[in-house]
This record gives structure tokens, sequence and C-alpha cells, in this order.
């Protein structure tokens, strides 16, 4: 493999390793190679990346490699973000946010586990739209991201606290997840129409 094909697969570490991002000794033990060896490598990659224009970069933070978009594409992310609104979120962003707002603090691991497929896309959705975020690291090996609910989650289903949110059979049998999502938003849904409309009518009188 010549240096070009190792930071392509450098670039698709970096991609599946999303926002929790990978250091050098990671990157070094997963191509085999030396870390000054890796090291040069990337930041020859970080330079490509800049000379050919691409709509991503690579960022160290704290010792870390993530592959992020750029600062100046960030008002197009906001206008693909802007609603919250549940119609506007795939069945797999719809499983995430259930399986975080019922066994929040949780990783990204943990979720895929439940899922049964990757959760990177969808968790960088809910973030986009504020409906999750970074509560903490995890104590385990890489400090992964703990993602938990945010307060324009409950207020966007009138809830006071997540303790609020109805009983459910979430997670009991993973067979019927898709479904059992559906019915939970479907009630949450309902119950907050419910709220807003007691509101409005408290409010008029």
């Amino acid at each position: 493999m010549d240096s070009q094909q190792m930071k392509s697969v450098i670039e698709g570490l970096l991609f599946v390793a999303g926002d929790e991002g990978l250091d050098i000794k990671q990157l070094a033990e997963v191509m085999e190679q030396e870390n000054d060896f890796i090291r040069d490598l990337v930041t020859e990659l970080k330079v490509d990346f800049r000379k050919s224009k691409r709509g991503l970069q690579i960022v160290e933070l704290a010792g870390t490699y993530q592959l992020t978009t750029l600062p100046a594409h960030a008002p197009y992310f906001e206008r693909l973000a802007y609603s919250p609104s549940r119609s506007s979120l795939s069945q797999a962003a719809l499983e995430t946010l259930a399986i975080v707002a019922y066994k929040q603090p949780i990783t990204r691991v943990e979720i895929e586990e439940i899922r049964g497929v990757k959760a990177e896309r969808a968790l960088h959705t809910l973030v986009a739209k504020d409906l999750i975020k970074e509560v903490d690291r995890a104590d385990a090996p890489g400090r992964p991201i703990l993602y938990g609910t945010t307060k324009p989650f409950l207020d966007y289903f009138a809830l006071g606290t997540i303790a609020e949110l109805p009983e459910s059979s979430l997670f009991q049998n993973d067979d019927n997840l898709e479904e059992e999502t559906r019915m939970l938003f479907s009630k949450l849904d309902r119950e907050s129409q419910e709220q807003v409309s007691f509101e409005d009518v408290t409010e008029s009188e």
C-alpha cells in the first residue's frame, strides 16, 4: 500500500470515528505503522484537503484528530438543520433519539449495540437540531462521548423533566424497535399538542 492509499484509509478511519476522533497512536496501531510516519501522513492529508478546496478538513483537538466541516459553510448547515420537527427526522434518527432519551447518558457504541447498526449520522443530525448534546465523557478507553437530551427536546414535547416521558416497552423487544419508536413519538406528539391546547384555553380565560 503506497502513501496515497494510506492517506485514503486514514480519511475513512477519521470519518468512521466521527466526533470522538482518533489520536496518532490509534491510527498507527490500526495501520500497523510507526507513529511518526502516520503523523506525517496526517499532516500531508490536511494540506491535501486545503489545496483541493474540499468541504471537509482535519482538525486536531487535545491530541485527537477529527474530520469536520468548514466553519465558513456553517450557514448552509444551519439552514439544513433549521427545524427540529419530528417530520424532518429519519426513522434512524427517531430511534436514536428515543434510545438517548430513555437510556441517557449513553455512548454511541451503546446506541449501536441496541439498534444493531451505525448511529453516527443520526447522532450528528440530532446534535445539529439541538435535540441531544454531549453531557459528559465515559470512564472507558478513549473517553467516548456520553449523550443526553436537551432543553429544546423537553420544550418540543412539552415535558417539564425527562422523568415525564411516558412509560414505554421500548428495548424490551428490540425486534420491534421501529414500531415501538413510532408509537412512542405519536404519543409524545399527542400529549404535547394536548398540553399546548390546554395552556391556550387557560390563557384565554
